[in-house]
């Protein structure tokens, strides 16, 4: 399947892996469609789902990588527990500029993601829902779906949706609790975490729109199916946004350990044009051409040092790495929640060391500074944007050592022709419908 959508974003499936996320049809599927597809099937026993989804092996798609199975029953245990009823988060708060999946899945198939958040609350025994989001055409294409369901189509739970202003952090679980309570889009300091104590004080699932759309597929093909594409430790297929290269943005769902040369060939883009790659959308940091070396999957990008997170790939091809990295380093410095003090100051001083070395004026005692502050900032903050930060600082420093030098020279010659300078470096706007 391959198509342009109207905003020049292309959607394609991987050639010979059959779309469990993609739709092989255009437009926004409605109920019909869906359930006529196998949708919203009758759940007889709940904990046999649960067991499904842990043998399934299906890992959380938001960025972390975390075991569905233990999510889950971590929420549905510690609500019988407390006897206090739980609570689901469907998280469509898609922060990371260079990612576009969440939105799509809302967008086109919102009643894919209303399944897995009702097979999720059955799971963990919640009569409360919420879809949070902050695109407005996601929570309109939600809203409409809620509104085209038979009655009892979702069991016993409530559905709301919940949208709040855009930014970097407002996609963070505290902080999506935060929001949910009545507070400011800011994370929490933890514990407790939500699974423990979130909306109301109850034990709370928040979970990505993707993780959430992989259960249905779990639900009617077992958890066999879902492992027989993708690799032991990293089972399925993922939806993967990759941008940069002077192309549209594409929207691809691959099998996991799929070769990068072959997402590069379905992209359109040469190994050859290819400096390296920025990579989970900003979080994972920067990676040279070992990229081109690497399988789309969550042990291949750790072993490289970096990480696949939310599965945004933006490719660094014409620009320069150090100018991608002060671009990247300065957004954070503005995205920051500003209430943690080492967050607030640490990613001011990294990024105006990033600008400072893309302009070519920054001195040896800036990167000491640098490649300290990359390794004592770690984990200091609420969020992990401070986390972010500091990847983005020890990657650049330790993956391209000759165009830092470059820098520090002043003689970097593809910044002299212009450096590369962005508020949101690859960001998509448009997401549009196939």
């Amino acid at each position: 399947m391959e198509t342009t959508a109207a905003s020049s974003i292309t959607i394609a499936a991987y050639p010979g892996c059959p779309p469990r996320l993609l739709r092989t049809h255009p437009g926004r599927e409605d109920y019909a469609a869906y359930r006529d597809s196998g949708g919203y099937r009758s759940l007889t026993a709940a904990d046999e789902l649960l067991d499904d989804v842990e043998r399934s092996g299906l890992l959380g798609r938001g960025g972390a990588a975390f075991p569905m199975a233990v999510k889950l029953r971590a929420v549905r245990d510690n609500g019988r527990r407390t006897d206090s009823g739980t609570v689901v988060i469907a998280n469509g708060e898609e922060g990371e500029p260079a990612s576009i999946k969440d939105r799509w899945l809302l967008r086109n198939r919102p009643h894919l993601v209303l399944d897995g958040l009702r097979l999720a609350a059955a799971i963990v025994e919640a009569d409360r829902a919420y879809v949070y989001v902050s695109d407005l055409e996601s929570a309109r294409s939600v809203e409409t779906a809620l509104s085209e369901l038979d009655a009892g189509a979702l069991g016993a739970i409530t559905v709301a949706v919940w949208t709040v202003n855009p930014g970097y952090i407002a996609g963070e679980e505290t902080a999506a609790v935060r929001a949910l309570n009545g507070g400011p889009v800011k994370p929490t300091d933890k514990p407790p975490r939500p699974f423990q104590s979130g909306v109301d004080g109850r034990p709370t699932l928040v979970s990505n729109v993707e993780t959430l759309a992989g259960l249905p597929y779990i639900q009617q093909h077992g958890s066999t199916a879902f492992s027989s594409q993708g690799t032991p430790q990293s089972p399925g297929t993922l939806l993967v946004t990759v941008t940069g290269a002077d192309r549209p943005p594409g929207l691809y769902e691959v099998p996991h350990g799929l070769p990068m040369a072959e997402l590069l060939a379905l992209h359109g883009v040469s190994s050859d044009q290819v400096r390296g790659a920025l990579l989970g959308g900003y979080f994972a940091g920067l990676l040279n051409r070992d990229v081109l070396d690497a399988t789309v999957d969550h042990e291949t990008f750790r072993r490289l040092g970096s990480g696949l997170g939310c599965g945004a790939i933006s490719l660094i091809t014409d620009d320069c790495p150090v100018a991608v990295a002060a671009s990247v380093l300065a957004y954070f410095d503005r995205e920051n929640a500003g209430q943690c003090g080492s967050c607030f100051n640490g990613t001011a001083a990294m990024a105006a060391v990033g600008g400072a070395l893309r302009d070519g004026v920054a001195t040896e005692e800036d990167l000491t500074r640098l490649r300290r502050w990359s390794v004592v900032l770690r984990g200091r903050g609420a969020c992990a944007t401070l986390d972010a930060a500091t990847n983005v600082a020890a990657s650049l420093l330790d993956q391209f050592p000759q165009s830092v030098q470059h820098h520090l020279d002043d003689a970097c010659r593809t910044c002299q022709l212009g450096a590369f300078r962005a508020d949101r470096p690859y960001a998509v706007e448009e997401v549009g419908q196939p």
